[in-house]
């Protein structure tokens, strides 16, 4: 099967989940999602599943990718932060749709392979780091719009504090093996509304690094 027709299909996955932008579309046609997946699981890489990587990770699937990115309202002049860069695929994708986006991840092998995937797609606006999530970026803080890529049970505060105003951030919460929800929050002055979305399943935001 051409990658054409699997790209096709996966934008078809995209689509059926109710995700119509066309920006999002776009960046996902865009991005080949065979390179962001192991060699031995080449196959699969336009299925609407998640497929695991080294570390002990995994991609998430194609449509809860474009449903997260889709909720975080993201636009082009916006500064976006990304906690867990894993294989480096939402990362790509998200850095189509912003300014520039920043993402940190706790295993140094998937951050190196990330860059490598990044350099090779000449993707110019990321900047990432091998680090512990729940801290942050302090440095670069505050940030438009942030993502999580792995299920907290309480919301660290340091990433509520790297909220500008008008920010928000998606992000699952509850714990390993529970029931886990995707939130969205949204900051208005000195106030935080949230919203549940889909109950999702993500591996846990460990503290600290391996």
């Amino acid at each position: 099967m051409s990658k054409i027709t699997d790209t096709a299909r996966l934008l078809l996955s995209i689509r059926k989940e109710g995700i119509t932008d066309q920006k999002i579309l776009s960046a996902f046609e865009a991005i080949p999602r065979h390179l962001f997946v192991p060699k031995v699981f080449s196959d699969q890489a336009y299925d609407d599943i998640p497929v695991p990587i080294a570390c002990d990770q995994t991609v998430s699937q194609p449509s809860l990718v474009a449903f997260m990115i889709n909720a975080l309202e993201v636009g082009e002049r916006m500064k976006v932060l990304e906690i867990g860069t894993g294989s480096g695929y939402q990362t790509a994708v998200l850095s189509l749709l912003c300014r520039r986006i920043y993402s940190i991840e706790r295993h140094r092998l998937l951050e190196l392979d990330a860059v490598k995937r990044f350099t090779a797609l000449d993707l110019a606006n990321i900047s990432s780091t091998t680090g512990d999530g729940w801290l942050g970026w302090p440095k670069q803080a505050p940030f438009s719009r942030i993502i999580v890529s792995a299920a907290v049970a309480q919301v660290p505060q340091i990433l509520l504090d790297h909220m500008a105003d008008g920010g928000i951030m998606v992000i699952p919460i509850g714990e390993t093996g529970k029931d886990q929800v995707l939130y969205r929050f949204r900051k208005c002055g000195n106030e935080f509304e949230q919203e549940r979305l889909i109950q999702v399943h993500f591996l846990p935001l460990v503290l600290g690094l391996p």
